[in-house]
């Protein structure tokens, strides 16, 4: 319950800038009305969800990729990122050590979060995520210059799915590391000369769209408790729900980037 609440708001707060963002975006459109952002943010989002529901191995497969290359490229904030051919697939594999570390640490609750999640992993091989995790950690190298301090970075998720089971070493990676992380980068850009009142800023701007995604949270683990488990009804709606608001995050993120270049 705490891993779930902490996600629904401290988790998801690092996106619930999208709406600021889309601003510039619809100005490169020439868009003038903001209502299409926020229905086709939520189209895709619903989308998602129907996608796992009639195929939920196809859609976590997709959704463990993009969130790895998500993970790995908003992580990677010690330095200058090195650009390559090869830079993508650094940063995936960086990425990937969220997934890998859990599933060969504590194997067997990892899969029942899956199967939880309507996939059943019997052909699991863990050899397979033990090489995932050294290709994580030399991946490093490849990403920036300050490869002590990024290596650190995934020690640290190591040293998580040591010590914890995996929704608390997620809930702890994605709260405290990922999501203030990334968090602490917008209210940089906000203002630069006062961390006092860009902070205000962030949080009044954050705010609404925090309330409403928790609400959201909530609402859906209301309904799914009335066929399922509380923690499973949670587990459901943490990664569900993620996936449904990574998805456009991320494409919002790939759209203003490709853009302002």
């Amino acid at each position: 319950i705490i891993c779930f609440f902490l996600i629904a708001t401290l988790g998801i707060s690092h996106g619930s800038l999208d709406h600021v963002k889309s601003t510039k975006l619809l100005k490169i459109f020439k868009i003038k009305n903001k209502l299409y952002f926020y229905l086709i943010y939520i189209f895709i989002s619903l989308m998602i969800i129907c996608t796992w529901i009639l195929l939920p191995f196809f859609t976590l497969t997709i959704f463990l990729i993009i969130a790895s290359y998500h993970f790995g490229k908003e992580d990677s904030v010690f330095g200058k990122i090195k650009r390559s051919k090869l830079s993508d697939l650094f940063l995936f594999l960086k990425g990937s050590l969220v997934i890998s570390a859990p599933l060969y640490f504590h194997a067997n609750e990892t899969v029942q979060i899956f199967e939880i999640l309507g996939v059943n992993l019997n052909q699991y091989n863990n050899n397979l995520t033990l090489i995932f995790i050294f290709l994580s950690l030399i991946s490093n190298f490849f990403i920036n210059n300050s490869f002590f301090l990024s290596l650190l970075d995934s020690l640290t998720i190591i040293i998580l799915n040591i010590n914890f089971e995996p929704l608390l070493a997620f809930t702890i990676y994605f709260c405290f590391l990922h999501s203030i992380r990334h968090s602490l980068s917008l209210i940089k850009e906000m203002n630069n000369k006062s961390l006092k009142k860009s902070s205000i800023i962030f949080l009044k701007r954050s705010l609404p769209l925090t309330v409403v995604a928790a609400f959201g949270f909530l609402i859906a683990v209301f309904l799914l408790n009335k066929y399922y488990l509380l923690n499973s009804a949670m587990i459901k709606v943490i990664f569900i729900g993620l996936a449904s608001l990574t998805f456009p995050h991320i494409l919002l993120e790939y759209l203003l980037e490709k853009n302002e270049k």
